[in-house]
């Protein structure tokens, strides 16, 4: 499990970018997402850095979280 704090995901299309970065790099994560929060939860087998690194391409720069 990834724990992701998303500064820049404010809003509906924000959310949708997000999801579909994650996805890229593992179409079969489970995707757990706040929006108000700018939080991101992401169950996955790919580990942190690939997941970070598709959300910096996409414009979503991203912080592991504790």
């Amino acid at each position: 499990m990834i724990s992701l704090n998303i500064p820049n995901m404010s809003c509906g299309h924000c959310k949708t970018a997000v999801e579909k970065a994650i996805s890229s790099v593992d179409p079969s994560a489970s995707i757990a997402l706040d929006l108000d929060m700018r939080h991101v939860v992401v169950t996955t087998d790919v580990d942190a850095a690939r997941v970070m690194d598709a959300l910096k391409n996409a414009g979503y720069p991203a912080t592991e979280t504790a």
